[in-house]
């Protein structure tokens, strides 16, 4: 009787991960769409170059207005009117005043420098009305020494 050896190559069970990808993935998406992303980030405002150092700040309110005149307050991503900023700006006063009582508030104006000069006036008279100190945001200039 012959016996035969059967020549067989030997192959790997392989596990199929298209499914484990396919989750990652969707997980990944899901945690893209909720993080909360600060409208700082999220908006491309270039702001003016000037040669002083701002001092460093304890309580502020942030105000934010990009090129298109689009205004955010704090780390909200929904657009404010103009109009209504003052009543905003109140409540966040309140609610700053209660977890900070002795502290100064103040107001940062993050202006695109793309802003022309009268909406800028407009935004900064209905800040003004508020009373704080009012500091605006810019960039730090750069010279480059020859």
């Amino acid at each position: 009787m012959m016996r035969f050896k059967p020549r067989l190559k030997h192959q790997f069970n392989l596990i199929d991960l298209t499914a484990l990808v396919d989750i990652i993935f969707l997980l990944l998406i899901f945690f893209i769409i909720t993080s909360d992303m600060l409208p700082l980030k999220s908006l491309n405002i270039e702001t003016p170059e000037i040669r002083q150092d701002s001092l460093p700040l304890t309580t502020q309110m942030v105000v934010f207005m990009n090129k298109e005149r689009d205004i955010f307050v704090g780390k909200e991503k929904e657009k404010i009117l103009l109009a209504d900023l003052p009543t905003i700006l109140r409540k966040q006063l309140l609610l700053l005043r209660k977890t900070t009582p002795h502290a100064k508030p103040t107001i940062v104006l993050n202006i695109d420098r793309y802003v022309d000069y009268g909406t800028f006036l407009k935004l900064f008279y209905e800040v003004q009305d508020l009373g704080l100190t009012i500091r605006l945001s810019y960039q730090k200039e750069i010279h480059a020494e020859i």
